[in-house]
């Protein structure tokens, strides 16, 4: 039986097993998927035992999507403009293929499975780690008037705007420097939801905004998507659909076969539900 995993730490929340045993279920599939727990400082060798025992692919999350670029023999265009990967195919002769299917998950849950086309809007993107990176590149692609990066460490976001400088219009600052703008779509690619905690949110920044997206997803409103709700914004999404269609991307990549997605991402809001403290 082919073998997959998750890796990170730490790893135990993790819905994947739960989507790729659907994806399997749905498409005839017979596969083993498991979260698998890597010591901080042994990322690498805890890759490299699960190849030996004939696994086949990996997916990748906090706080190894940085080390999982390093260690990749070879790179998708997506993950080379990340410098971020959250999947691995094992191939011949020890190669390890690298991809990032994060940014591609965000926009066809935005635009596809949310009806909110990106382009010509004004988007501000919240974080400049792992998270962020890897879907800066997917969102210019849809051409969208201006993305704005906004960091607690404006030099992080800056980073990010030279690195992606010449594949859109795209601008980097600290919180501050962006109150008082418009924007159709604010994203929060924080950690913050995860200790229930908002990010330095300037005062009015979702004044005209239409969509108010978390990356994170949970069984309950984020602390970032209640305050967009008692601030007005009509429509909100956490990060359930962007985790299905980004397992969905990574299911291609190893199977050469696209599950469908919306089923799936109906069956995990039920699981988060019956699974809710």
């Amino acid at each position: 039986m082919d073998t997959y995993a998750v890796v990170g730490n730490p790893v135990t929340h993790s819905k994947s097993p739960f989507i790729h045993a659907r994806f399997a279920q749905q498409t005839g599939r017979i596969m083993h998927y498991t979260p698998l727990l890597a010591p901080l400082n042994g990322f690498r060798q805890t890759v490299l035992d699960f190849r030996k025992n004939s696994g086949k692919g990996m997916n990748i999350t906090v706080p190894f999507k940085f080390e999982a670029y390093t260690l990749a023999t070879r790179l998708t265009d997506r993950a080379r403009a990340a410098h971020a990967v959250n999947t691995f195919r094992f191939e011949a002769k020890e190669e390890i293929l690298g991809d990032n299917t994060d940014g591609v998950g965000l926009v066809r849950d935005i635009e596809i499975n949310l009806n909110f086309p990106l382009a010509g809007k004004q988007i501000l993107l919240m974080g400049a780690g792992g998270a962020a990176s890897g879907v800066i590149l997917p969102l210019l692609q849809q051409q969208p008037c201006l993305l704005a990066i906004a960091n607690r460490t404006p030099e992080k976001a800056v980073i990010l705007q030279q690195q992606f400088a010449n594949h859109g219009p795209i601008a980097a600052g600290s919180y501050q420097d962006f109150a008082g703008q418009r924007f159709d779509l604010v994203i929060n690619a924080t950690s913050a939801s995860l200790h229930n905690e908002l990010p330095p949110i300037p005062p009015d920044l979702f004044h005209g905004t239409a969509l108010a997206y978390d990356m994170l997803y949970s069984s309950r409103l984020t602390p970032f998507l209640e305050l967009a709700r008692a601030e007005g914004v009509e429509h909100l999404a956490d990060g359930a659909g962007m985790l299905v269609e980004q397992a969905a991307e990574s299911f291609l990549l190893w199977h050469g076969i696209r599950p469908e997605t919306r089923i799936v991402i109906s069956q995990l809001r039920d699981e988060l539900r019956r699974h809710a403290p």
